[in-house]
């Protein structure tokens, strides 16, 4: 369970943002660019300290201002997935992978090696360079990469921006299968209301920095509208 509630004023700029999710599957974090998205991810992720309020995952609290909670960023193990893979360029696809999982207690580990690699199909290229991989093969290893840390949260900021149509619908299906295959709760976000429409079971949807709608994906972008342009235009305009 996800439980968040954060202010945070950045400039002119004014973040609040809440929502509770009760699933492990993917929501959407939606809205246009500069409504405060990627802010919002990363407060979760205590790359940004909010001004004020509280975030939870399972139970456990990351942030609360009330009681000086604060946890660091490398105490949270929260997976952080960036719009392009952030892969250590010296390093092969296999040391890659295993960076961020050799940090990790053997006891609190619940992702294995072989099943991430199967499942993203990357076994064929353990000993390449990223510098030899296509984008969407860095992509599927950055994925691969955050579910080695056994994350308790998955946070992915606009994953696909800086894919071609071609290898988007190469690596949507991996990310898909993610929250059945390790029941981790993913925050995926993304202005593309395709990518939301293919993956994602609920949506918070952002105008302006605030939180204005929540709820199933499908009704929800049916019927929210953001500075009087619905997304039923918007989705049609990308059609």
């Amino acid at each position: 369970m996800l439980d968040v509630s954060i202010r945070k004023k950045q400039g002119a700029f004014s973040i609040n943002a809440s929502f509770t999710d009760k699933g492990a599957g993917i929501t959407a974090i939606f809205g246009r660019s500069g409504a405060g998205k990627t802010s919002v991810i990363n407060m979760i992720a205590g790359l940004v300290r909010p001004d004020e309020g509280r975030i939870s995952v399972n139970g456990k609290t990351f942030f609360d201002s009330r009681q000086g909670i604060d946890i660091p960023t490398h105490r949270r193990r929260f997976g952080y997935i960036f719009q392009d893979g952030r892969l250590f360029p010296h390093l092969s696809v296999k040391s890659n992978l295993t960076y961020g999982m050799k940090l990790v207690r053997p006891s609190e580990r619940y992702v294995e090696f072989d099943q991430v690699v199967e499942l993203l199909g990357i076994g064929h290229l353990l000993h390449r360079r990223p510098s030899k991989l296509s984008g969407g093969e860095k992509q599927r290893v950055a994925i691969g990469r955050s579910l080695l840390t056994s994350p308790q949260l998955l946070l992915m900021d606009e994953p696909l921006a800086s894919l071609d149509e071609e290898r988007k619908s190469e690596v949507l299906p991996f990310i898909g299968q993610l929250p059945t295959a390790f029941a981790v709760p993913i925050l995926y976000v993304s202005h593309s209301v395709d990518e939301i429409l293919s993956l994602a079971d609920r949506a918070v949807i952002m105008d302006s920095g605030s939180t204005v709608a929540i709820g199933p994906t499908d009704a929800l972008l049916d019927r929210v509208s953001m500075n009087g342009v619905s997304v039923r235009y918007a989705r049609a305009k990308q059609a």
